[in-house]
């Protein structure tokens, strides 16, 4: 053999070995997100504040409309619906969001773990819907959420497994996200 054929032989070796590690590292990311499954309502209730952080004010949750998400290794997304009459913060935020791993939210917001307030506003296309941090009230970012194909059922605060949908949805709108982006 060669000088020049055994690196060639060796670059083949290497690059067989990339992309077998490229391959594992895809279906490891498939198996952690199959991980992912509804979380159920205790899960919820713990996750979830009777009332929730909102700039300066502590507002009560709806706790029925409560949805999220959980690994099953104590990481969550979740949220609910605030109860903001006679509070500030109403007509800006109308929901409370938690998530115990970054997000990427639609194609171009991005989440950090952490605790933040939605509020929306009706458009021709769907929700432009607004996130900010719970705490400050810094604005984080928004997304268009559009009418969902194929979802019948109206829903105050939903979230999606992303084995199933990877959707947020909120009344009859949605949109996607990606866990750890």
């Amino acid at each position: 053999m060669t000088l020049s054929g055994g690196l060639k032989l060796r670059r083949a070796m290497a690059a067989a070995v990339v992309m077998a590690a490229l391959a594992v590292c895809g279906w490891a990311q498939e198996t952690r997100l199959a991980e992912w499954r509804q979380a159920s309502d205790a899960e919820l209730r713990s996750v979830i504040p009777a009332r929730a952080p909102v700039v300066r004010e502590r507002i009560e949750t709806e706790t029925r409309s409560a949805s999220g998400i959980t690994n099953g290794h104590g990481k969550y997304v979740a949220g609910v619906v605030l109860i903001t009459a006679g509070y500030s913060a109403e007509g800006k935020y109308s929901h409370f969001f938690l998530t115990q791993v970054p997000l990427r939210i639609g194609t171009d917001t991005r989440l950090a773990a952490g605790e933040y307030v939605l509020g929306y506003e009706h458009t021709d296309n769907g929700l432009l819907i607004h996130f900010y941090d719970a705490v400050t009230g810094q604005a984080e970012g928004s997304v268009l959420a559009t009418l969902m194909p194929g979802v019948t059922r109206v829903e105050s605060f939903r979230i999606w497994p992303p084995a199933e949908r990877a959707a947020i949805q909120i009344g009859r709108f949605g949109f996607s996200y990606q866990i750890g982006s």
